[in-house]
């Protein structure tokens, strides 16, 4: 299991790794399913039976084949044209599948025994399942079928840190301890250093190590944002950069970004606001008289609720008692727009 905030390289970590799997072990499958855009539980085994099938052969007969072999109890309507691999898509009666989820729960195991491979199922945005009706049942099922099953191995993955979290560290739900937990961290600043560096030489152009650190350490070296600020500096660079080319990029970066912001601003209580406005101050006692009266922030129960909203939906992060920006583009607008701070100074 996988949790990072989003953005962090979690699905291009996984892709890069099976890649080279597929590579050095021709008796491997591998299945990615992202599950960003599933709505509920039958959803979810409709898309993790057809992916699994679509992963197991290059060959659409031989996914229909199998359906007709392994399903006992359910039927699946299979639909296939011109081009199979991307528009084949298989679909059951939702009320038979409730009834035999544990049929497609066990699919992969089936498959990898029928013909003597293994599998890996990568499930990304794999929180989202706690949002579906009848979810606890389903969490028990897939629990109990996949910790039997020999030769499929799974990598789950998500971006909403608490939920994932709970999801597998909550000592009172089937999935406490299914496997190992990487939180993953950033890439360390010298290795940004470095990538973007080589970066701009591939390209014929000039970058210090001094410049390419600025990069990384005003992106505090966010994996999504280091990359975006050091593109919109090479567009803007001629043949060696300056630190003058790195803000104007930093201010670009920002105006692209700003619809977004906005949005996130709009959808926030004022006492959530000023909470941020105290998280930029580098307050840790959220709920003392002086910090609440100072910002505003209404009763320590309010603090509370707002602080849990903030922090579930990845605005901020918690370190100990120290609070933090998840996003540091975002707060580097957010300074400048509720508190009146400068850009960084050249």
């Amino acid at each position: 299991m996988i949790i990072s905030p989003r953005r962090w390289g979690k699905s291009s970590l996984v892709e890069f790794v099976t890649d080279s799997l597929r590579k050095e072990h021709k008796n491997i499958r591998i299945a990615m399913i992202d599950l960003f855009t599933v709505n509920s539980a039958e959803e979810f085994l409709e898309k993790f039976a057809g992916e699994i099938l679509k992963a197991s052969s290059s060959k659409w007969q031989e996914w229909i084949e199998l359906s007709r072999k392994i399903f006992r109890n359910i039927i699946p309507r299979i639909q296939v044209s011109m081009d199979p691999v991307s528009s084949f898509s298989i679909s059951f009666d939702w009320e038979e599948l409730n009834k035999n989820s544990d049929e497609i729960l066990s699919l992969p195991e089936k498959i990898a025994q029928e013909k003597k491979i293994k599998i890996i199922i990568c499930l990304d945005e794999f929180q989202v399942i706690a949002g579906f009706e009848g979810y606890r049942e389903l969490e028990k099922k897939m629990r109990s079928i996949w910790q039997r099953q020999k030769l499929v191995t799974y990598c789950i993955y998500g971006s909403q840190r608490h939920m994932m979290t709970n999801i597998f560290n909550t000592p009172s739900l089937p999935f406490y301890r299914f496997g190992e937990i990487i939180m993953l961290p950033k890439i360390e600043r010298d290795s940004w250093i470095s990538f973007i560096c080589e970066g701009f030489k591939n390209t014929g152009k000039n970058i210090t190590r001094e410049e390419s650190a600025l990069i990384a350490d005003l992106m505090q070296c966010h994996p999504w944002y280091v990359q975006q600020l050091a593109h919109y500096t090479w567009t803007l660079t001629g043949r060696s950069v300056t630190k003058t080319d790195i803000i104007t990029s930093l201010r670009e970066l920002l105006n692209a970004n700003m619809p977004f912001y906005q949005n996130q601003i709009e959808r926030m209580s004022s006492t959530q606001i000023n909470l941020l406005k105290a998280v930029a101050a580098g307050e840790s006692q959220l709920t003392s008289s002086r910090v609440m009266n100072e910002f505003r922030l209404g009763t320590p129960r309010n603090v509370s609720k707002n602080k849990m909203t903030l922090i579930n939906n990845d605005v901020i992060g918690e370190s100990g008692r120290t609070y933090y920006f998840l996003d540091p583009a975002f707060e580097i607008w957010f300074r400048k727009a509720f508190l009146n701070e400068e850009f960084p100074a050249v």
